[in-house]
């Protein structure tokens, strides 16, 4: 039976996290002199601006819980995805020893939280479906393997991952798993969310900032069993949240009608820039895409790349990544901005 606490790095165990002074109180108070707030107000003019923020963001949580179908003690907020990320390499591998299993082409900031930490990387390409390819991951982990990232629907592929092989993998692997679903709220496909009771291994990672249009506001969720959520809360920083993020997530998490209009509209989109690539030339080929982008396969990337530059139209070249050479990743923007995209590349077409 897995347990979490054998993953903790020792030192960690024992650890005693900041205390706030709202840790320390609960309630409410006519007078707080506990802070050394200034309890004159705050120059930038909010109600709350001059008080901490909730260090546990309890009221997202809550709202969170009901949307998700998980307990508020199954959720970690962080300041971005990013911050999970950083706090679970640090929170179980040590540094010059461990390693954690990646599978690319997939995105960056999971090697490069490992190369911050000083923690080893294996790497195991997914195969020419972009699937992962389960005899050869567990050829690749052993005892200081403590960590397997699995990103679905994938990024920069765009595609869901086999869901047989990722269960496959949570049953077998010594480690903590996490599935990144950044993207998750662009496909029909069931969240692992819901199978989290199941697997006391696993965690999932979810964000705002891709479906519910908050990438400035930077906060990411992770879900996972209570024990791991609380080690988490443990090595967080106390007040990683601020005010007028968790007040502008709270009302948004109010809208969710809103959510499913915008979903619409980028899916609706995405099938018709899917269909236009088809009929291009120049595109030798289109993935499936379960994400708000395509990734798709050009005769010259670079090429094409600087073109669209030259045009004011920002890209992403993904050349470089195993198995997407000649690689551009586009992300399906509104209407106008799909048109002139279109416009552009028949241009470079005609040329």
């Amino acid at each position: 039976m897995f347990s979490i606490d054998n993953f903790i790095r020792p030192h960690l165990k024992s650890l005693k996290p900041y205390s706030s002074a709202r840790d320390e109180f609960e309630g409410e108070a006519s007078v707080y002199l506990d802070a050394n707030e200034n309890n004159l107000g705050s120059l930038a003019g909010g109600v709350d601006y001059n008080r901490y923020p909730d260090p546990y963001q309890k009221t997202i949580k809550e709202k969170l819980s009901k949307l998700k179908g998980v307990r508020p003690e199954q959720i970690f907020i962080g300041n971005g995805s990013d911050e999970a990320i950083d706090l679970l390499v640090r929170l179980v591998c040590e540094p010059g020893r461990d390693e954690v299993l990646l599978l690319p082409p997939t995105y960056g900031m999971y090697e490069v939280s490992a190369n911050i930490h000083n923690i080893g990387i294996q790497r195991v390409p997914l195969d020419e479906h972009f699937q992962p390819v389960y005899e050869k991951i567990a050829e690749k982990h052993n005892e200081h393997t403590k960590i397997l990232f699995l990103c679905s629907p994938n990024n920069p592929t765009g595609n869901i991952l086999e869901p047989a092989t990722v269960e496959k993998l949570i049953r077998s692997f010594n480690g903590l798993v996490v599935v990144d679903e950044a993207y998750i709220d662009f496909t029909d496909s069931p969240s692992w969310i819901t199978r989290l009771d199941e697997f006391p291994n696993l965690m999932v990672m979810q964000t705002l900032s891709k479906a519910w249009g908050m990438a400035g506001l930077r906060l990411g969720m992770a879900f996972a069993s209570p024990e791991i959520i609380g080690y988490l809360n443990k090595i967080k920083p106390p007040y990683n949240i601020n005010v007028v993020t968790q007040e502008l997530v709270s009302a948004a998490l109010d809208k969710t009608a809103q959510l499913e209009d915008l979903l619409h509209v980028i899916i609706q989109e995405r099938t018709r820039l899917v269909e236009a690539f088809a009929a291009l030339s120049l595109i030798e080929k289109v993935y499936p895409s379960d994400a708000n982008f395509v990734l798709v396969q050009v005769q010259n990337a670079n090429e094409l790349y600087a073109y669209l530059l030259d045009r004011g139209i920002v890209v992403r070249n993904r050349s470089t990544q195993p198995g997407c050479a000649n690689c551009l990743r586009i992300t399906i923007g509104t209407p106008a901005e799909n048109d002139n995209l279109l416009e552009s590349l028949n241009a470079y077409s005609a040329q």
